[in-house]
């Protein structure tokens, strides 16, 4: 990164009124969360994009639940990276709309860094999950409408992640795997509640998306360590370009990027804080970084106890 990118960087940072992040799975690499593309794309000799089916699931759930097990708990057992913590004092220094974040991330690690949306009374957002989360399980029937969040680390029993499993690739599970069934249905199994190839991307949000682009010029977008070839987070940044805005490039490898102003190739955890210093500052990351489980874990009870809060204040105006 010469200095001369990054000072020009800096200056268009200052001057933009609506800033855009889109983020891939490079943001998570350095906290330890396989990005499963290129080299490192098989897992237990199977291609794991594959894996991210339909198709996959509906012909052997049980090696798919496998993977998502193994993914869950790698994601659960590891700790937010600097460039979380400084997306997230971004999006406090500039709240929506001045700032809004687009991940494909499915691991909770930009939660557990305090990157969260404003209470559900405010319906501007600062952090949209394209592809949903590891931690939401829903019912695998069309018809049934079960969900839950959940962050039991096995979710059953018998999909325990053998510990020569976690290298992430050889885990030796039996054969005869108990999968998680729904409790409403009876009938059905839970499948994780990411969004896999070939669904459909909530439409509302996908709305909201485009609305956020449209309303107003977005006048710099920053994408973060992502390939740059799933839809429709890819062609985020060329609207942005198309309106006159103008992108930035964080990856590990920016050979073919197209027309962006600004490449900064390297890793995101080092970047990030330093092309958003002029905004945040220097960010701290804590010592001693809490897991996603414990942060999912402290905000699920904060959250809990401003619904029993909030009920008490009812009940008495009542």
């Amino acid at each position: 990164m010469s200095k001369s990118d990054l000072s020009s960087f800096h200056e268009a940072l200052l001057n933009a009124k609506r800033i855009l992040a889109v983020c891939g799975a490079g943001l998570s690499a350095s906290s330890g969360i396989p990005t499963f593309r290129g080299a490192g794309g098989m897992w237990r000799k199977h291609n794991a994009l594959e894996l991210a089916t339909p198709e996959a699931f509906r012909k052997d759930p049980g090696l798919v639940w496998q993977f998502y097990s193994l993914r869950r708990h790698k994601a659960l057992t590891s700790s937010p990276n600097a460039a979380h913590y400084a997306l997230a004092e971004l999006a406090r220094k500039r709240p929506p709309p001045e700032f809004l974040t687009l991940t494909q991330n499915v691991d909770g690690l930009s939660e557990a860094a305090g990157h969260v949306n404003c209470p559900l009374s405010d319906p501007l957002k600062s952090i949209e999950y394209l592809h949903g989360s590891l931690y939401h399980v829903r019912c695998a029937r069309v018809w049934c409408r079960y969900s839950r969040f959940d962050i039991s680390d096995p979710i059953v029993p018998s999909l325990l992640v053998p510990s020569e499993g976690l290298d992430g690739d050889e885990a030796s599970w039996t054969s005869d795997v108990e999968l998680p069934r729904c409790p409403q249905c009876k009938t059905g199994l839970l499948r994780p509640g990411v969004v896999w190839f070939g669904e459909e991307l909530d439409s509302q949000m996908l709305k909201r998306i485009q609305q956020y682009i449209e309303r107003d010029p977005v006048d710099l977008c920053i994408v973060i360590g992502t390939s740059g070839t799933v839809y429709p987070a890819a062609g985020y940044a060329n609207l942005v370009k198309a309106q006159g805005g103008k992108v930035a490039i964080v990856d590990i490898d920016c050979s073919v990027r197209g027309n962006a102003d600004w490449l900064f190739e390297g890793d995101a955890a080092k970047l990030i804080p330093e092309m958003l210093e002029p905004i945040i500052g220097k960010i701290e990351v804590p010592p001693e970084r809490p897991t996603v489980k414990e942060c999912l874990e402290k905000q699920a009870k904060e959250k809990e106890e401003e619904a029993a809060a909030a009920a008490v204040v009812t009940r008495t105006w009542k």
